[in-house]
């Protein structure tokens, strides 16, 4: 696939891969949704991060240094929040509509701001605050409280979006220092033994039927994180995040084709409306980026 887009235009490439991340992490839901009416969800992800561990293997092999890094400390964080992240979003696939459990997910750069202001005092302007706002006013028109109940499945689609913010901030952390391969790399091998640990608590072993589902869930996995860590490196998340509405155009598809669900106004009006702040808070982020880019260079000069 890379010699397929290394024939497009330097513009369309980081594009192109944010749209195979999109697909692979999908497939991936609705693989996940048909193997936890026979597997918890908690096993699938173990299962997940095997798979996805086994799939690193020759690109590690091929590339024998990649995993050396001098931020360990950084790499176990964003394990940790991306361990919690991910048995909640699979919790949530499992049992939440599928549009909704999207919705709620696309928040998580919205709390990695908040816990960026927060926890490492950036600064933000008006604007951006502005855009906060709003994606939380998207946030309370999907969960709608009162109105509809806080169900155990969106309940763990909320701590999964925060878990996720965490996980943005952590990775924010090793851009630069560290190849994107291996951030993708470490989370799989990091996050196996410990979800090895939470699914001995629900194991029953998977029918013969559902380990193709399985290695589907891995490979759409290991496929989803490298192709979107690609799309990172070759262009602005301003430039790539846009065309994540082909994940929520096809997820809430497969929920009302695949699994019956009904995508109400209120889901998709708000997952657009947070989709939407956090393409303008990447677009905000890639101009005060470039702004201290130019400042650095007048200072050198």
């Amino acid at each position: 696939m890379n010699h397929l887009f290394d024939r497009l235009s330097p513009g369309a490439r980081g594009p192109a891969w944010m749209i195979v991340a999109c697909v692979s992490f999908a497939v991936m839901w609705a693989l996940i949704r048909l193997a936890s009416a026979s597997v918890h969800s908690f096993e699938i992800v173990f299962f997940r991060n095997l798979i996805g561990t086994l799939v690193m293997v020759p690109m590690l092999v091929a590339n024998p240094g990649l995993l050396k890094s001098a931020r360990m400390p950084i790499h176990l964080r964003r394990a940790t929040s991306g361990f919690i992240a991910t048995l909640g979003t699979f919790y949530a696939v499992a049992n939440a509509p599928l549009a909704t459990a999207l919705a709620i997910n696309y928040t998580a750069p919205l709390f990695a701001t908040v816990g960026a202001v927060l926890l490492l005092g950036e600064r933000i302007h008006a604007r951006r605050i502005g855009a906060l706002l709003l994606g939380f006013v998207g946030m309370l028109i999907v969960l709608r409280p009162g109105a509809l109940p806080l169900t155990p499945g969106v309940t763990a689609a909320v701590i999964s979006a925060v878990a996720t913010g965490a996980s943005y901030i952590a990775i924010r952390a090793l851009v630069g220092s560290d190849d994107s391969r291996a951030v993708a790399a470490w989370s799989f091998i990091l996050m196996t033994p410990p979800s090895l640990v939470v699914a001995a608590f629900v194991w029953t072993w998977p029918p013969l039927a559902v380990w193709p589902l399985l290695l589907g869930i891995g490979l759409c996995a290991a496929n989803g994180q490298l192709a979107m860590s690609r799309a990172f490196s070759l262009a602005e998340a301003s430039a790539v995040m846009p065309y994540d509405f082909v994940r929520f155009g096809l997820i809430t598809t497969f929920g009302i084709l695949l699994f019956g669900e009904h995508a109400d106004a209120g889901t998709l009006i708000g997952g657009t409306i947070i989709l939407s702040t956090t393409i303008y808070l990447a677009y905000r982020e890639a101009i005060a980026a470039r702004s201290l880019r130019v400042t650095a260079a007048a200072v050198d000069t």
